[in-house]
């Protein structure tokens, strides 16, 4: 930019206000000194440049907290707030990466149905209420010692109207014109003030006009740091926007971002990308994760699109993370086949081979893996193996594979095998939600075969919100009009609205599974061999095509049976044997006493420990 004005705004509403010239320093930033702005104080820039229009108004990119207007342009003035806050004595978890057990959530989705009985429905703070079916008390209930959230940056809430064109793009993707999930980035310092106890919706209203989220997210981390929860975020850090009026786009476009040749934003997938190789743009982005670690004591983060930064600017990510916590939670989505690279730089990433080899292929669904008694691509128990053992061949230490068998993205499971199993089509129309979800003794068993791999195998499990009682994501009927209502959702990303707020009360459709969800949970804290274990501690044993015993430390047996409509009978290794889980439930005092022989039923696990 060539000139640069501070602009103080009286009133939220006002498109101008008092202008003051700022002077451009040698090292080119731009300063002006204000004495006495009173808390409230609502400012922004106004840049004179060769790519700035000069009747845009921006906001501070390093903004503590924003003013928003509910709108695809998410007009935004920055707010001088006191970001003071008393923690008594709170710190970050310091959970070891290999004693986690994550549930994925979304901050509003898991309050703002009526049935969880919250107070200040969708907001950080009724996330936290005591007394609810939703939010902490069910994470507690469960048993998670970490919940990553899903983006809380101050994001773009509201996109293009649909069927209209904006900027050279035409909406016809997004009927709902909303970004509900929040993986459009705006201000990467500032807390998403929709999440506010004040937080509305309403199109063209402004939220974080009192700066109130700040504390009350605050006051969440601590409530949850209270239970021995980590906290984790997912942040995005490779891409903005495409349509905001973002700060960094008018300040200077060739320094913060990837171009064409023509120097137009260059985009991948989701928004424009940001040149993360940049050393301003690094700054920025390690500024701000310095910045959440140490004003909001968050425990680590999850990368979106991790695979989209160079491996200079990952390692240059972990390094300057280590210095403020040596603990800190570092993981991401490492496509692309870069998950080995990532981990040798110290990261974790996803770890999609658990999700195909149990679930299977991930668009075809005649392609079934392990839970329907099947292997593809030449695929065999090895595989299954390096799975329980932490994906050795491609990961450093079981500390860098997080496991899943569903998380936000795709179908979620039992979708997934209701598709794979033909009971239902994704052209489907569901009249009745919650008949819907009722597991038949086939998913039933499925589903907890499943969960009993994920929770005993060695690295970091992840359940996704709902994953514990075999929720379903049904596109919900609204006010706004789509031809697939009442069709399974692969990518509910859009929708705040039932098809992605949690229903509390299929909880109890499913009690048998979310009680087995919360057994596996509690054994696997119970017992060091499911977190600690290394190969050389297993043995293992093919017992069928699909099924596998293995013995961990000569104390814990597990055999895990895939196949279908076969029960295998096995040997137990010499000595009394205490059952502590089989197809129906997980008991940690024991179910029973065995000896000898042992058969597992169809689609079904069991764990053992030894008495003698």
């Amino acid at each position: 930019s060539d000139i640069v004005k501070l602009v103080i705004f009286e009133k939220v509403d006002d498109k101008s206000g008092y202008e003051y010239p700022m002077e451009k320093l040698e090292n080119g930033d731009w300063k002006y000194f204000l004495k006495n702005a009173p808390l409230g104080t609502m400012y922004g820039y106004r840049l004179t440049g060769p790519w700035n229009d000069e009747n845009v108004i921006v906001a501070d990119p390093y903004s503590k907290a924003t003013v928003t207007q509910n709108n695809w342009r998410h007009v935004a003035k920055s707010l001088v707030i006191d970001p003071s806050f008393d923690w008594e004595g709170d710190t970050w978890t310091n959970i070891h990466a290999r004693d986690l057990i994550i549930y994925e959530a979304h901050v509003r989705d898991m309050t703002v149905h009526k049935s969880s009985n919250a107070t200040a429905k969708g907001s950080y703070l009724g996330f936290i209420e005591k007394d609810q079916n939703g939010g902490i008390e069910h994470l507690k209930s469960l048993g998670v010692n970490a919940v990553q959230f899903l983006p809380l940056w101050d994001f773009a809430n509201f996109e293009i109207p649909y069927r209209q064109d904006a900027d050279g793009m035409y909406n016809d993707w997004n009927p709902y014109e909303r970004n509900h999930w929040g993986y459009m980035p705006t201000f990467f310092m500032a807390p998403e003030s929709y999440y506010a106890t004040d937080g509305t919706n309403e199109p063209l209203a402004w939220n974080g006009t009192d700066g109130r989220a700040i504390s009350e997210m605050k006051s969440m981390v601590k409530s949850l740091h209270q239970e021995g929860m980590a906290v984790i975020l997912d942040v995005v850090v490779n891409h903005i926007s495409n349509y905001d009026w973002h700060p960094l786009k008018y300040i200077d476009k060739t320094v913060y971002f990837k171009l064409d040749e023509q120097g137009d934003f260059l985009s991948q997938c989701c928004g424009n990308l940001l040149a993360s190789d940049h050393q301003p743009v690094r700054n920025y982005i390690i500024e701000s994760l310095k910045y959440w670690m140490t004003d909001y004591h968050i425990d680590g983060f999850r990368f979106d699109q991790a695979h989209l930064l160079s491996a200079e600017t990952a390692t240059f990510i972990i390094d300057e993370l280590k210095r403020i916590n040596p603990n800190v939670i570092i993981y991401g989505e490492a496509w692309d086949e870069r998950e080995k690279e990532f981990s040798e730089m110290g990261w974790g990433s996803f770890n999609a081979r658990f999700r195909d080899v149990l679930r299977g292929d991930l668009h075809n669904y005649d392609e079934k893996g392990f839970l329907f008694g099947n292997f593809r691509n030449s695929q065999t128990l090895e595989n299954l193996q390096a799975l329980i053992l932490g994906t050795p061949n491609i990961y450093q230490s079981p500390a860098h594979a997080v496991n899943f068998l569903e998380v936000h993205d795709d179908y979620c499971l039992n979708d997934y095998l209701r598709l794979s199993s033909s009971r239902n089509s994704k052209d489907d129309i569901i009249d009745d939600p919650m008949k819907h979800i009722e597991l038949d003794d086939d998913l039933l068993r499925k589903n907890k075969l499943g969960a009993l791999i994920l929770l005993t195998s060695q690295g970091i499990p992840i359940i996704h919100q709902g994953q514990d009682w075999a929720h379903s994501q049904i596109i919900a009927e609204t006010d706004v009009y789509d031809p697939n209502v009442g069709k399974m959702d692969r990518n509910p990303y859009n929708k705040d609205n039932e098809t992605n707020w949690v229903n509390w009360l299929e909880k109890e459709k499913n009690k048998k599974l979310a009680d087995y969800y919360s057994g596996l949970i509690d054994l696997r804290r119970t017992h060091t061999e499911f977190r600690h274990a290394t190969k050389k501690d297993f043995k293992f044993q093919g017992l069928a095509d699909h099924a596998l015993g293995y013995v961990i430390r000569n104390r814990i047996a597990v055999y895990i049976n895939g196949e279908n409509s076969t029960s295998i009978e096995t040997d137990l290794p010499p000595g009394n044997w205490q059952l502590m889980v089989n197809q129906n439930e997980v008991n940690l005092n024991g179910i029973r006493q065995v000896s000898g022989k042992i058969t597992i039923p169809p689609t079904s696990g069991m764990v053992l420990q030894r008495i003698n």
